[in-house]
């Protein structure tokens, strides 16, 4: 197997006693984007040196900005079901819980997808929970049917990512023929033993099954994997270098690895007690987990939900994260109904999407509602590649300027709109080619005349 706990446990150790040169080198290659290996990942978990991490969140800034520029791309999780035949100790869904469980109807799920396309979002993140009678693998295509069907005026999603459970070969196909965009599935903790202590029962109890998913997926065709863990569970370094193992074993076997990482941490849900972890991850520690990471993978994209503060959201931004959801509900049917229900997790963030849209322009960001890459078939190593070169920046940007654009048109007031057309004036000069800068001015025009969906 390729999480080798006593490999981590030896990593973790043999870096307490490196110099302060040997971490000077190792943040000297990060500055160069050239990632990290295992024991430079580790060193750099370990030091407390404050001088080394001020320059770890300085590196980190530097190359999310050189990779990713300053936009921000947005999405939103759409719940569709709560059933659920695992115990999971940390999570609401647990079977033991006793609440009124649900799935969402297709009128339902067009009832919320409507909402949702009234902010504005084009990219959703499908979420359910494990049950195999109640959440069938059809009842999930049909769900990502309807919304793919589902139009409202200039609304539309034009990509669905899917977290669901580790499933077969056979179901991945499935999910990939109707057009499954990033495939994402948390593995919790890459701690076996307290990934069997967690999940005392169900299907998710087996960690080898669920810690294989990508391969299935990739073996189905599904290139865009999207991993994570959940910081709190377990000693958060371990947690790290789990992922790093994990994402080698694809790169090595497949070609390409992670699209996407997120980073959330264990917090409060309906049945589950905080004082039983020992590992909860501080804010510091947190911020310099997310900028390790930046170092370690940089051309890969990192996920942010409405878990984490205002002030923490934007923090983590300015060192690397590249996504992240707005006016978020983890409720079944939650959009609709807006009011307490029992929820997977706790929401921190809790402004409208129009509102944190409008923070992010503030902020000189440029809130992002691409979905070209997806479309124009640059997925797996296609779009690594791309990235690699230094030249997938060339292409996210003007996409993200004209999905703001677009954005602003339809859904933007007056004030709104003043502040994009001041982004445009500023950005678009920024565009290096001649071509690429005047196809983004040339549909800024199509797009007032009401052509929408525009891309390269």
């Amino acid at each position: 197997m390729f999480i080798d706990e006593k490999y981590i446990n030896d990593l973790l150790e043999s870096v307490k006693k490196i110099t302060k040169n040997e971490i000077d080198q190792i943040l000297d290659k990060a500055a160069e984007f050239k990632g990290l290996t295992h024991k430079e990942v580790a060193a750099l978990l370990m030091t407390d040196n404050k001088e080394h991490i001020k320059r770890i969140f300085q590196i980190a800034g530097k190359i999310k900005e050189h990779i990713y520029g300053n936009r921000i791309v947005m999405f939103a999780p759409l719940y569709v079901s709560d059933y659920c035949v695992n115990r999971c100790r940390y999570c609401g869904y647990n079977h033991d819980n006793e609440f009124p469980r649900r799935r969402l109807t297709m009128e339902e799920i067009r009832a919320e997808v409507a909402i949702l396309e009234k902010m504005g979002h084009k990219r959703l993140a499908l979420e359910a929970g494990e049950d195999p009678v109640n959440c069938s693998i059809d009842y999930i295509l049909d769900c990502m049917q309807t919304i793919y069907d589902m139009k409202l005026e200039n609304g539309e999603i034009r990509r669905v990512n899917v977290n669901i459970a580790a499933t077969t070969v056979g179901n991945y196909r499935k999910l990939k023929e109707i057009g499954i965009g990033t495939y994402i599935l948390f593995q919790e903790t890459y701690h076996k033993p307290t990934y069997e202590y967690m999940h005392m029962s169900g299907p998710k109890k087996n960690y080898e099954y669920h810690l294989t998913a990508f391969d299935r997926a990739m073996e189905a065709g599904i290139d865009d994997v999207g991993g994570g863990v959940l910081f709190g569970l377990y000693d958060p370094y371990f947690e790290v270098l789990g992922l790093m193992l994990h994402n080698e074993h694809l790169e090595e076997k497949y070609g390409v690895g992670f699209h996407t990482i997120s980073v959330p941490r264990i917090c409060g849900a309906e049945g589950a007690d905080l004082s039983m972890y020992k590992h909860i991850v501080d804010d510091e520690t947190f911020k310099k987990i997310v900028a390790i990471i930046r170092l370690a993978v940089p051309f890969t994209g990192m996920i942010l939900s409405t878990r984490e503060s205002i002030d923490m959201r934007k923090e983590l931004i300015k060192i690397g994260i590249s996504q992240i959801s707005a006016g978020s509900t983890v409720e079944v049917g939650g959009y609709t109904a807006r009011e307490h229900n029992k929820s997977q997790f706790q929401v921190t963030d809790n402004r409208s999407a129009a509102r944190i849209i409008d923070w992010l322009v503030d902020d000189e960001l440029i809130p992002s509602f691409c979905t070209a890459c997806y479309r124009k078939g640059r997925t797996g190593d296609r779009f690594m590649s791309l990235a690699k070169s230094g030249n997938i920046k060339n292409v996210c940007v003007p996409n993200g300027l004209m999905t703001l654009y677009e954005y602003m048109l339809d859904y933007g007031d007056k004030e709104f709109k003043a502040k994009v057309e001041k982004i445009i004036q500023r950005e678009i000069p920024k565009i290096q080619d001649e071509k690429v800068r005047q196809l983004v001015m040339d549909n800024i025009e199509k797009l007032k005349k009401g052509e929408r969906d525009l891309y390269i």
